[in-house]
């Protein structure tokens, strides 16, 4: 990842912006939500694969910024949704999207189910993410 670094710094003008945009690992809530409610059902759990892509990511940007490559400038974190009509339509993107990084606790499939049947009609199955957002400046 540094290598990758390294080709941004090359190919930025010069006090040009990288915007460092990705999910942080860890365990995202699982919930059930209509304009009345909100259910919280469990947690999708991070696999090593995506443990060690943030770890790997955290340490890149850090040698880069050590090396002298950039300056960051501002850091936060925010949350960030997504949202499906159903259970089956979380748990099939999830399969297809987020395959070999995350996964749906075994029972929080049959419980998101339950409470979705039992929430009003504009319900809906999300999935809150923590997103981490810096933005380094060239030197």
């Amino acid at each position: 990842m540094v290598h990758a670094l390294e080709e941004v710094r090359r190919t930025l003008v010069p006090e040009g912006v990288l915007i460092d945009l990705r999910p942080m690992a860890g365990r995202w809530p699982v919930e059930v939500t209509s304009d009345r409610s909100r259910h919280p059902i469990g947690w999708l759990q991070d696999l090593p694969n995506e443990l060690a892509d943030s770890k790997a990511a955290n340490i890149a940007i850090k040698e880069a910024a050590r090396r002298g490559w950039f300056v960051r400038e501002s850091k936060q974190s925010f949350r960030f949704s997504y949202y499906w009509d159903t259970p089956e339509e979380m748990r099939e993107f999830i399969r297809e999207e987020w395959s070999g990084f995350t996964e749906l606790e075994e029972n929080a499939f049959s419980t998101t189910q339950n409470a979705w049947a039992d929430a009003g009609t504009d319900r809906r199955v999300r999935v809150q993410l923590r997103m981490h957002l810096a933005r380094w400046r060239k030197r």
